[in-house]
């Protein structure tokens, strides 16, 4: 719709291609958040709706070339996430519960994981790479959504305590798990020999390792750069180049910013002691998470939900959306109960643990947005 007015106006400049679409993606998106509050849905499922229904598969109200043009907004949204995970990892707090918390979360991971692929793979007999990476994609738990509530109820305890480890422990287990199903999927598709497979597997492995090391050097830079005379405005200059950058570095290698970013935000905690910088940041970034959730839905195809596409065998996605919902509500709680079990968890947190761990949202879509670029359209855009 808005190319057929750019064109009758005469004005069809790139300023305007893009502004007036990002105008509309953020009144829009913020006037979707006024109905899902009333119906008690997150913003997040507000941004996706918005973006579904002024896409081009809908309304049709975004040019194509802007969604096209814009796949940075999924790194930068991922490093703002990220960074502020990292911010859960002090070593103060890892030290009373941190073994106990890693117990479950390899459980409570794993198990959602196996539970999927089990399901695609042998059971729905779904192709190796579309199951290999959703499975992935289900150990992760959404953080936002988590820490929102907390901070919403004023809960706090054993049971919170033990929460936010096992949701931060959670994404870098996803990531890890994401960056070795991604290089079996891209080798299954291309039919690599098993000496290549070996290659696709090490050197992704060894490239996340690269960019969480390099993400955690990038703290003590930070943290040279935002003394505590800084200005809040300066500090809040230097700390978004600075992710700025290290995205455009992960960029440069191919590799998702996640892991180092949620490097980055783990080192400043503990080396600076500095929780106005994750404040100023998460005031900062609501806008540029709106843009990429709502950026997310305007890539979303209806029509692929009831689709047989050949990649996801004769399975309708909708049915394999279902399917993978519940079938990973089971592996998260079955193995949330299990890590609890082992590690003598009091009963009230073993029981609602796994309930607490359901949230999936913007480390998911961000991940599964990315494997449009690994993948193709074809199992990127049905994951």
């Amino acid at each position: 719709m808005l190319n057929q007015i750019y064109y009758h106006s005469g004005n069809t400049s790139a300023v305007t291609t893009v502004i007036i679409p990002i105008a509309l993606m953020l009144f829009l998106g913020f006037a979707m958040t006024r109905i899902t509050k009333q119906l008690k849905l997150p913003n997040v499922t507000a941004y996706i709706l918005t973006g579904i229904l002024i896409g081009p598969y809908c309304l049709n109200l975004i040019p194509s070339n802007f969604i096209q043009g814009t796949d940075f907004l999924a790194d930068i949204a991922l490093a703002f996430i990220a960074f502020s995970v990292g911010e859960f990892f002090k070593l103060s707090t890892l030290k009373k519960n941190g073994l106990k918390s890693a117990i479950i979360t390899l459980f409570e991971a794993l198990m959602a994981s196996l539970a999927v692929f089990i399901m695609t793979y042998f059971i729905l007999h779904l192709d190796m790479a579309f199951s290999i990476v959703l499975a992935a994609l289900a150990s992760a738990t959404a953080p936002a959504s988590t820490i929102m509530t907390i901070r919403q109820t004023g809960a706090h305890g054993d049971f919170v305590d033990t929460l936010l480890q096992v949701v931060a422990m959670d994404d870098v287990v996803g990531l890890v798990a994401y960056s070795v199903a991604i290089s079996i999927a891209v080798s299954s598709l291309s039919g690599s020999s098993s000496d290549n497979l070996f290659k696709t597997l090490l050197l992704p492995i060894l490239v996340n390792l690269f960019a969480f090391v390099l993400g955690g050097s990038f703290a003590f830079l930070m943290k040279i750069l935002i003394p505590t005379k800084r200005s809040t405005d300066n500090r809040l200059i230097i700390a978004v180049g600075i992710l700025f950058l290290f995205c455009g570095i992960c960029a440069v290698l191919d590799v998702s910013p996640l892991l180092g970013c949620m490097a980055m935000g783990m080192v400043y905690t503990n080396i600076s002691e500095d929780d106005k910088l994750f404040k100023q940041l998460n005031y900062f970034s609501p806008p540029i998470l709106l843009l990429f959730f709502v950026r997310s839905g305007l890539s979303f195809n209806l029509s692929i939900l009831t689709g047989h596409g050949n990649l996801v065998g004769n399975v309708s996605v909708l049915t394999v959306g279902v399917l993978y919902f519940i079938t990973r509500i089971i592996g998260k709680y079955a193995g949330a109960f299990l890590g609890c079990l082992i590690t003598k968890k009091p009963a009230k947190v073993r029981n609602y643990l796994g309930l607490a761990l359901i949230p999936q949202a913007g480390v998911a879509i961000g991940l599964a947005s990315l494997c449009v670029r690994s993948l193709g359209p074809g199992v990127g855009g049905s994951l």
